[in-house]
């Protein structure tokens, strides 16, 4: 339970970092927006090292399920566009993938 909470707290902060980036250079909003979008990028960052994994490969793999699906949460709630079906199919089958990682039996 602690590791999927880090990832979707990790995904929003990625997502909130690079908005800022995107909305200085796509929308031309004032510099300022970089500020708040490095703090949450390294807040991120800080967060990926809190999941319990043995491996960072591992664990980064295993995030990109839950970005994918944080993504096109954040497309519909900030963006304010709907997501459409081939959206949330990907979305699912990362998220499977993520599962399959994070949860899959694993030898010594």
């Amino acid at each position: 339970m602690k590791t999927s909470l880090v990832y979707i707290a990790a995904a929003f902060a990625e997502i909130a970092g690079c908005f800022s980036f995107w909305m200085w250079l796509r929308a031309s909003k004032p510099m300022w927006w970089i500020a708040p979008g490095m703090l949450s990028l390294a807040l991120f960052a800080w967060l990926l090292t809190m999941v319990d994994s043995a491996a960072a490969g591992r664990a980064y793999a295993a995030y990109g399920g839950v970005y994918i699906a944080a993504s096109l949460i954040w497309l519909w709630s900030v963006e304010g566009l709907r997501p459409d079906r081939w959206d949330a199919i990907g979305a699912v089958t990362a998220l499977a993938g993520a599962a399959i990682i994070i949860w899959g039996p694993r030898s010594a």
